[in-house]
């Protein structure tokens, strides 16, 4: 758990640090500004950007039923950032796989990826494909289960 959130707390403390030189250098603009900016880059790779993570085993008892593709991600990866924000409001209708608080999950895409934790990796109909347009992710979702 700790490791999903430790680049959002490197960047809320080196912009605390950062904002806090610029305050005391006369500039509290400067450093309010850049307080601001770190705040958001430390929310934007934060776990709470992506739906509700649930572990592998789940997501593929879940996607068996409801035909919708699992994606496989770990916090602070900006291609599963990317993935996520081009998605948009369907991003909800995946089902989200933390390979940092997942085992499971984590075996599941370095036997998809000859032993590397390459992700997003995106599972549909049983079969991964790694990092995939966002276009054709969403195409997944608007095909019949």
């Amino acid at each position: 758990m700790a490791l999903a959130w430790g680049l959002s707390v490197v960047l809320v403390v080196c912009g605390a640090v950062v904002a806090a030189g610029e305050m005391a250098g006369g500039s509290p603009g400067v450093g309010a500004a850049l307080l601001v900016v770190f705040g958001l880059l430390a929310g934007v790779n934060s776990p709470l950007v992506f739906p509700r993570p649930v572990g592998a085993l789940e997501a593929r008892e879940r996607s068996a039923v409801d035909g919708r593709p699992v994606v496989y991600w770990r916090p602070g990866c900006a291609y599963c950032l990317r993935l996520r924000m081009r998605l948009g409001r369907s991003a909800r209708q995946l089902h989200w796989v933390d390979i940092w608080r997942d085992p499971a999950g984590a075996a599941a895409v370095r036997a998809a990826n000859d032993g590397n934790e390459t992700v997003p990796t995106v599972v549909v109909e049983g079969r991964p494909h790694t990092n995939p347009d966002p276009a054709w992710v969403r195409e997944q979702l608007s095909r019949p289960a």
